[in-house]
């Protein structure tokens, strides 16, 4: 049991959780507005812009393995950080030019969209994998460095989630875009100036000097695979074939070394895969904001955040604006109580608070006005109860990881936890597409009753999910202990 006081933290945390909030800053202020862009410049429908952005989002995190092994095994944690980041600075740049007229908009942006792919894969398994090497075994201060690093992610979002719709509506999508690549820009500087924080800190490859064959070998990959993954984009059905077979080979990788090891150890890994279980129905759930969310609130929400106009988009802002509210609260809660709370009771209570979400939406549909327009309140606690749930999954989910899988293999396990976000966002693409109204249908009326149709099934099937997580969740505490591990788990 610690003093309760999460802002006590080594001065590594601070440089990571810097790195990471102007990154997220850059990811997020180029997610809010993407899909509007695909449909409201590009002219795509929003069938076709909610299936392009699943399978973007799906090789964003599913690259994220990538950028672990990368890290761990080749690079060395920090140089593939500063790598990334400057991918994301080209992928970015080229989005900018993508919505300048003059520079083929409809075939530049599945280039950008390659290269953010690359670069996010390089970058984003690696800030969590050093901040779990900063820390000792069983230090109490895991839990809440965690959760308070994940309040840089929603800080940096938070903040882009509200100036990039804003700059689109006023200035066009180049700047908007632009602003991306500025997060990344500053992100660079930072790591370069206070690096030395964490020069003692690092995978084996950070503590020799830089291999010079092996960087010019990932710079020509990463070039490479931006240029596949952006044909990838181009024809779907390939992209999720490769999706399924390198989710097959990862999960078969990690089944791999489970079965290598014995007791303790193998048991906590075999919860760590339950747990990512959840974590898949968690990010399609997730992936509904930028996707089906944000058109509710273009179609059917009322354009007001308590009395003041703001751009439709700019609702998505309200996550991180609870989660920077309820993320302190958590982790001084779990510096103080510590293990009173089991990770696997944490995730079944965030499924239900993420089923709420949905269904106090369908709720609000029947308080509509006349106009079929809902009042954003309603928008408003729905972002509450999902944000918390995020906290309890998404937000423990790197902290889960690193309490649950081996030292040696944690690059890996961090890499393997995102690619359930990439799992999911392919499922999360269809599940949003079912709320696009056919070209003909524009009355709200019309619209408020397919999003409460899909919404009311959305959160009747979480319902059911989260009430078999919490039926489960005393079991896999008990495994994850030690105290009731079953044979299958720890036979050798």
């Amino acid at each position: 049991m610690s003093d309760g006081n999460v802002f006590k933290q080594p001065k590594p945390f601070y440089l990571i959780f810097s790195i990471e909030f102007w990154e997220r800053f850059g990811f997020y202020g180029m997610q809010a507005i993407l899909t509007v862009y695909m449909v409201k410049i590009l002219g795509m429908s929003e069938t076709a812009s909610f299936t392009l952005f699943g399978a973007f989002s799906a090789l964003v995190y599913g690259s994220v393995a990538i950028g672990g092994w990368v890290g761990d095994k080749v690079l060395g944690t920090k140089r593939t950080i500063r790598l990334g980041a400057m991918v994301l600075v080209i992928g970015y740049a080229l989005l900018g030019l993508s919505a300048t007229s003059g520079y083929g908009g409809s075939d530049l942006i599945y280039i950008a969209m390659g290269f953010i792919t690359m670069g996010n894969g390089l970058f984003k398994a690696n800030p969590s994998s050093l901040l779990a090497k900063v820390y000792g075994k069983d230090d109490p201060r895991l839990d809440g460095a965690f959760t308070m690093y994940y309040m840089a992610i929603n800080l940096g979002s938070f903040f882009s989630m509200l100036l990039s719709p804003w700059i689109a509506e006023r200035f066009g999508y180049d700047f908007a875009f632009g602003v991306s690549a500025a997060g990344l820009v500053i992100t660079l500087i930072n790591f370069f100036i206070s690096g030395h924080i964490v020069k003692t800190i690092g995978s084996k490859p950070d503590m020799k000097p830089v291999n010079k064959t092996y960087y010019l070998g990932v710079v020509i990959g990463t070039i490479a695979l931006s240029f596949v993954s952006s044909v990838l984009l181009q024809h779907l059905f390939y992209a999720h074939a490769i999706l399924i077979v390198v989710g097959c080979t990862i999960v078969g990788l990690y089944f791999k070394e489970l079965f290598s090891t014995s007791g303790i150890e193998r048991a906590k890994m075999f919860v760590a895969f339950i747990l990512m279980l959840q974590g898949v129905v968690f990010f399609v759930l997730y992936f509904q904001m930028p996707t089906s969310l944000n058109f509710f609130a273009i179609h059917n929400i009322s354009h007001d955040l308590f009395g003041i106009r703001v751009a439709p988009e700019q609702f998505q802002a309200l996550n991180p604006l609870w989660i920077m509210i309820a993320s302190p609260v958590l982790a001084m809660i779990y510096n103080k109580y510590g293990d009173r709370f089991s990770m696997p009771f944490k995730f079944a209570l965030g499924m239900v608070l993420c089923s709420l979400s949905f269904l106090v939406l369908v709720l609000g549909a029947h308080f509509a006005n006349s106009d079929g327009i809902v009042d954003s309140n309603w928008l408003i606690v729905s972002y509450g109860f999902q944000s918390i749930g995020e906290l309890f999954v998404s937000g423990l989910g790197l902290a889960m990881v690193a309490q649950l899988v081996p030292q040696r293999m944690m690059g890996f396990a961090m890499g393997m936890w995102f690619l359930t976000s990439a799992t999911a966002a392919v499922v999360a693409g269809w599940v949003a597409t079912l709320t696009a109204a056919p070209a003909n249908v524009i009355e709200p009326h019309q619209t408020l009753m397919l999003y409460s149709h899909v919404f009311g099934i959305i959160g009747y099937s979480t319902a059911g999910i989260a009430l078999f997580t919490m039926i489960i969740a005393p079991k896999l505490t008990r495994v994850m202990r030690g105290e009731d591990t079953p044979a299958a788990v720890t036979a050798a």
